[in-house]
C-alpha cells in the first residue's frame, strides 16, 4: 500500500513511496497534523543516488516494526536535498552543530515549528560501534518527547539562538562556536558517503578586508595539503573539487610556472595517442622526484593525470565517479553525479588550453562523450545523477572478474587487455576488479573494440538506477562545461548540446519571469536559490563566450538583476540561500564557502566581475567590488576553501584581453568564433565613429595590462 509520497515526482521520494512508514512530503498538512496530534516531527534528507540512504531504507524504513514506531510516535517527513537546498542547508548546519559532522541520510528530530532538538546521519538497525541502533533511538526520543520535553525545547531553542545571533552579528563580531572548519583548515574526519562537509562549514571570518595576498595564501595551503606521491590534496577519501584546480590553473598562468609548455611544442592529433603526453603512472615509482614544494600547475596535471588513470574514471563508459575511498583514486564511490562531470569537463579542458597536452582533451571529450550518451533527456536538458549500486550492492555494475573478460574477449584480445587495465585473478577490490590504468606500461594500445565490447556487456549483465530530474543548478554547470569545450575541441555538437539543455531550460523551468529548482514529468518544483540564478547567469556568459550572440549576454544580466534584487543583504553585503519572500525556516543562510560545488556567493563574484568586464557598465563595476569585500572577509580564515571567489579575484585584479570587434560582414561572426582567446572579453559591434573599420574587413580593437594596442585584421 503507498504512502503521500505516490504523487510525488522526485525519484528519491518515489523510491520510498512503498515504504510502511507513513511518509509526508515537506507540507503543511504535516506539520499541521504533528500539532494536532502533539507529536515531534522525524525529518529524513537524502537523494536517490545515496548508497547509505539505501542501505537505511532497507533496514529500517521497508522494516515493518521500525516503521510502526515512527507512525505510533512521530509524523515522517522525507525530503530531496537536490529539490529543496534549503531545507538541507539549514538542517545540514543543525546536524553539524549536534554532532560535530554530517551526512546523508540526514536524520532530524524536531518540533512541528520547525526547531530541532536532535540530529544524526545513518543509524544501524542494531546498537553497536558506539551508534545507538535506530529502533531504540525511537524510543529514547519518543519517552523523552513525553516526560522530558521541557529539556528537549530548551535544547531547540539554544540551537535555534545560536544560528540567528550567528545571523545577526557583523562579520568581524562572529564567533565560529558551531563551525567545523577552523582556521587551520583541518576537516573532521568524516565517514565513506560523506561529502567534504568541511567544505560547508563557516570558516574563520573577520570583519575587514584581509591585508594579505589570498591566492598566494591559498596556493601555500594547497602546497601544504598536496598528495606528492599520488596527487589530490589530504588524504583518502579524495573528492575531486575541481574548482580548486581551476584556480591553481589559472594562478599558474597569471604567475608563470616552469611546467606551462608552449602550444607549439605539442601539436598531435589527440586520437592517435591521447596518453602519451601524460605523466608516467604515479604508482610505478612512487618515491621518484617527489615535490617538496610542488608548482601550482604540477599539483594540477598530478591530479589530473592520477584521476584519468584511476578507478574514479570509468575506464569502460568513461565519466566520474563521486569520489575516491583510497589515496590512490583507485577505488570510487560509484555513483556518477552530474555536477561533477561538468566541473571536471572545465578542468580538463582547461588544462588542455594551458599545455596542449591531448591527453586532457581526451579525457575531457570521454566525459562530455558519457553525459551525451547517458546522461542526456531527448529534448534537451541533462540528467541528475547515476547510482552506485546494482542489484543491492554497490559498484556491481562497474566490476569485472578475469574470467568474465577472458570469456567474453577470448584469451589473444583479453589477456592483453586485462594486463593493461589491471584486471587479475585475484583481483583489485573486494575479490573483483576496477578497471584502471594506474599501473599500466603501455598507454598507447588500441583497446576501443575490446572497450566497447565490455560496455555493451556490462549494460546487459544489470542495470543502474538513473535520478532523471534535471536541475537549473546543475544543467547550468554542464552548459557551460559544454560550451567551454567547444572553444577548446571546436566541435560543434558540444555547442549544440549545450544550446538545446538553454532552449530546455528556459521553455520549461523559468515561470513569471522567475527560475524553478527542477523539472521531472512536465512539473517544476518551486521557485530557485541563490545558486539556480549564479550558475544559470554564469551559463548563459558562457553560451555568448561561444556564440558571441548578443541575447545570451543580455539574458545573463537580466538574471543577474533579478539575483541581486531577491538575495542580496543591503545590510552586510553576500547573498542568501533563499528569496526572503519565499522562505520558511528559522534561518536563511548566507553559503560563501565552496564545497562539491562552488558556492553561489563565489559564482556571483565571479559573475560580477566578468559582467563588468564584458559590458563596462559602472553597476556591475560596484557589484563586483561589493561582493569582493564580502568574500575577502569570508575567505581570510582559509582562502583555500574558496577557489571559485579566488578565481574571481584573480580575473578581476588581472583582466584578460578585452576584444572589440568590428563586424564588416554578419557573416564574419561564424569564422573568427574559433579564433578568440579562451578566457577573453568579447565585445561585437557595428562600424562606428569609435570603431571604424581598417583597410575596410573585420577589425579587432585589442586592450591588456591597461593598454590598448592598434587595430588589426587579423586576430
Amino acid at each position: 500500500m503507498s504512502n503521500r509520497l505516490k504523487n510525488e515526482t522526485s525519484p528519491y521520494l518515489l523510491q520510498h513511496r512503498d515504504n510502511p512508514v507513513d511518509w509526508y512530503p515537506w507540507s503543511e498538512e504535516a506539520f499541521e497534523k504533528a500539532r494536532k496530534e502533539d507529536k515531534p516531527i522525524f525529518l529524513s534528507i537524502g537523494y536517490s543516488t545515496c548508497h547509505w540512504c539505501h542501505v537505511m531504507a532497507h533496514e529500517s524504513f521497508e522494516d515493518a516494526e521500525t516503521a510502526g514506531l515512527l507512525n505510533q510516535y512521530f509524523v515522517s517527513i522525507k525530503v530531496d536535498r537536490e529539490e529543496r537546498p534549503d531545507i538541507d542547508t539549514v538542517y545540514m548546519a543543525v546536524c553539524q552543530a549536534f554532532t560535530g559532522s554530517g551526512g546523508w541520510p540526514m536524520s532530524i528530530f524536531m518540533t512541528w515549528d520547525k526547531k530541532p532538538f536532535f540530529a544524526g546521519t545513518y543509524f544501524p538497525p542494531k546498537s553497536g560501534y558506539g551508534m545507538p541502533g535506530f529502533p531504540a533511538l525511537l524510543k529514547g526520543a519518543a519517552d523523552e518527547w513525553d516526560h522530558n520535553r521541557e529539556e528537549l525545547l530548551r535544547s531547540a531553542e539554544q540551537v535555534i539562538a545560536h544560528f540567528k545571533e550567528s545571523e545577526s552579528l557583523d562579520e568581524g563580531e562572529r564567533e565560529d562556536g558551531f563551525s567545523t572548519e577552523k582556521a587551520d583548515g583541518k576537516l573532521f574526519e568524516r565517514t565513506e558517503d560523506e561529502e567534504l562537509f568541511g567544505e560547508r562549514a563557516a570558516g574563520n571570518r573577520h570583519g575587514k578586508a584581509a591585508a594579505e595576498n589570498l591566492p598566494e595564501k591559498a596556493m601555500k595551503q594547497f602546497s601544504e595539503s598536496f598528495d606528492h606521491v599520488y596527487g589530490g590534496f589530504r588524504e583518502a577519501p579524495k573528492f575531486p573539487v575541481p574548482h580548486n584546480l581551476w584556480f591553481l590553473m589559472l594562478y599558474a598562468n597569471q604567475n608563470g610556472n616552469d611546467n606551462v609548455n608552449h602550444k607549439e611544442m605539442h601539436k598531435e592529433n589527440p586520437m592517435k595517442n591521447p596518453m602519451k603526453n601524460s605523466m608516467e603512472s604515479p604508482m610505478e615509482n612512487p618515491m621518484e622526484n617527489p615535490m617538496e614544494h610542488p608548482m601550482a600547475l604540477e599539483m594540477v596535471e598530478k591530479t589530473l593525470t592520477q584521476m584519468r588513470k584511476g578507478g574514479i574514471f570509468d575506464q569502460i563508459g568513461y565519466g566520474f565517479s563521486r569520489y575516491s575511498t583510497d589515496r590512490y583514486y583507485l577505488a570510487p564511490h560509484f555513483e556518477k553525479m552530474l555536477y561533477d562531470n561538468a566541473l571536471l569537463i572545465i578542468a580538463y579542458g582547461a588544462a588542455y588550453e594551458i599545455t596542449q597536452k591531448p591527453f586532457y582533451l581526451d579525457t575531457a571529450e570521454k566525459t562530455a562523450q558519457y553525459v551525451l550518451r547517458e546522461m542526456t533527456f531527448p529534448k534537451g536538458g541533462f540528467y541528475s545523477a547515476q547510482d552506485a549500486d546494482s542489484e543491492g550492492v554497490e559498484g556491481k555494475f562497474y566490476t569485472f572478474t578475469l574470467r568474465e573478460v577472458l570469456e567474453l574477449l577470448g584469451e589473444e584480445k583479453g589477456r592483453p587487455f586485462a594486463k593493461a587495465f589491471d584486471i587479475t585473478e585475484k583481483g583489485n577490490f573486494e575479490g573483483v576488479n576496477i578497471p584502471n590504468l594506474l599501473t599500466s606500461h603501455d598507454l598507447e594500445q588500441d583497446f576501443s573494440e575490446e572497450l566497447q565490447e565490455l560496455y555493451h556487456y556490462r549494460a546487459k549483465r544489470t542495470k543502474l538506477h538513473l535520478d532523471d530530474k534535471i536541475l537549473v543548478s546543475w544543467n547550468s554547470m554542464m552548459i557551460a562545461a559544454l560550451s567551454m569545450l567547444y572553444r577548446v575541441s571546436r566541435s560543434e555538437r558540444y555547442l549544440q548540446a549545450a544550446v538545446n539543455a538553454q532552449m530546455f531550460l528556459e521553455k520549461n523551468l523559468i515561470k513569471d519571469g522567475r527560475l524553478r529548482t527542477s523539472w521531472r514529468g512536465g512539473v517544476c518544483s518551486g521557485y530557485g536559490f541563490l545558486d539556480d540564478y549564479a550558475f544559470y547567469i554564469a551559463a548563459l556568459m558562457e553560451l555568448y563566450h561561444s556564440t558571441l550572440k548578443g541575447d545570451y549576454l543580455e539574458k545573463a544580466r537580466w538574471f543577474c538583476d533579478e539575483a541581486v534584487k531577491r538575495f542580496w543583504d543591503e545590510k552586510r553585503g553576500g547573498f542568501y540561500l533563499a528569496d526572503s519572500e519565499d522562505t520558511e525556516l528559522f534561518m536563511n543562510p548566507k553559503e560563501s564557502y565552496d564545497g562539491a560545488v562552488p558556492s553561489g556567493n563565489s559564482v556571483m563574484a565571479y559573475n560580477f566581475v566578468r559582467l563588468y568586464q564584458l559590458t563596462e557598465k559602472e553597476v556591475y563595476r560596484e557589484l563586483a567590488e561589493k561582493q569582493m569585500d564580502y568574500m575577502t572577509r569570508e575567505a581570510h580564515g582559509y582562502p583555500a576553501g574558496h577557489s571559485m571567489f579566488l578565481v574571481a579575484r584573480l580575473l578581476h585584479d588581472n583582466p584578460p584581453e578585452h576584444i572589440t570587434v568590428v563586424l564588416k560582414d554578419k557573416g564574419d561572426l561564424e569564422k573568427i568564433r574559433g579564433c578568440l582567446p579562451f578566457l577573453g572579453n568579447v565585445m561585437v559591434t557595428a562600424e562606428n565613429e569609435a570603431y571604424p573599420l581598417l583597410n575596410g574587413k573585420t577589425t579587432f580593437y585589442v586592450c591588456k595590462n591597461h593598454t590598448c594596442f592598434p587595430p588589426v585584421n587579423e586576430i
